[in-house]
């Protein structure tokens, strides 16, 4: 069995990364700074803010954490839009009322929305462009193979569809809800990316030899952070696949401190040559 490790990939591209902001802080006097808005209380959410909270630390961006009521994100996010010392704003999801999600992502300024989430972001999903690094790093090759993608969720499912079809590749998607069918289609695919966040959902037999899978799936399960991927999966020597832990994870952080990077870039190129 051969690793995806995003881990070891992440650790490369956030070199780069503490560079650009140390030329920022600098030469252009411009400090990288991302708001990350939270309501309710989820393990999962609660995990990821603090690894972005780390990783902000390490290539000096700074990271602003805000704890509200539901009711209270438009009226925040309206405030962050205005602030010209951030440069990113995102929302962690989940809402403890998805119906809402499309409102307040949205209202996000396109600028700033750095998970690219909104229906106007500037930027590409963080997800997505962080499963496109994977392969890219293994050199797992898109191009004639036949890939499926299960689940079709906002942070995961759907930018991914978008983009690799946009990239022009032949893409099957399959909703989460359809156990039945998967047993009986997914064992065609060459490459398979879940993001459901329904544990064991995909069981050894539905992949092909061979195949290459990316579980980007997330849920709690016994108080622990799980994936898609049952367990029995990982025994199957033939496969390459994302580890239990540090797979897409670590690349789709970085990604989203890429596109916070390029915003204060972009503020600085606004503001001129450095001195």
């Amino acid at each position: 069995m051969k690793l995806l490790d995003g881990s070891e990939l992440s650790g490369y591209i956030k070199e780069r990364q503490a560079k650009q902001v140390r030329a920022l802080r600098q030469a252009w006097k411009v400090i990288p700074r991302l708001a990350i808005i939270e309501t309710g209380t989820n393990p999962v959410s609660d995990v990821y803010v603090r690894l972005k909270q780390k990783y902000g630390e390490d290539i000096l961006v700074e990271v602003d954490r805000h704890r509200v009521d539901l009711d209270q994100v438009f009226e925040l996010v309206e405030q962050l839009n205005h602030d010209p010392s951030i440069h990113g704003i995102i929302i962690q999801l989940p809402l403890s009322d998805p119906s809402r999600t499309d409102e307040l992502v949205n209202a996000i300024s396109s600028s700033k929305d750095v998970d690219g989430l909104g229906a106007s972001a500037d930027y590409i999903s963080a997800t997505a462009t962080a499963i496109d690094w994977l392969l890219a790093g293994y050199n797992v090759t898109l191009t004639n193979k036949k890939i499926a993608i299960v689940g079709q969720g906002r942070l995961v499912g759907a930018p991914l569809t978008k983009l690799w079809r946009n990239a022009g590749y032949k893409i099957e998607t399959y909703d989460e809800n359809s156990a039945d069918e998967l047993v009986g289609d997914l064992n065609s695919f060459d490459i398979v990316v879940t993001a459901t966040g329904r544990p064991s959902l995909i069981k050894p037999e539905m992949l092909k030899p061979g195949a290459v899978v990316v579980d980007a799936g997330t849920a709690t399960e016994n108080d622990k952070v799980v994936g898609d991927v049952d367990e029995s999966v990982r025994l199957r020597t033939d496969l390459t696949i994302t580890p239990k832990k540090g797979g897409v994870g670590p690349l789709t952080i970085a990604a989203l401190f890429d596109n916070v990077i390029t915003a204060a870039r972009k503020l600085a190129d606004e503001q001129g040559k450095p001195n």
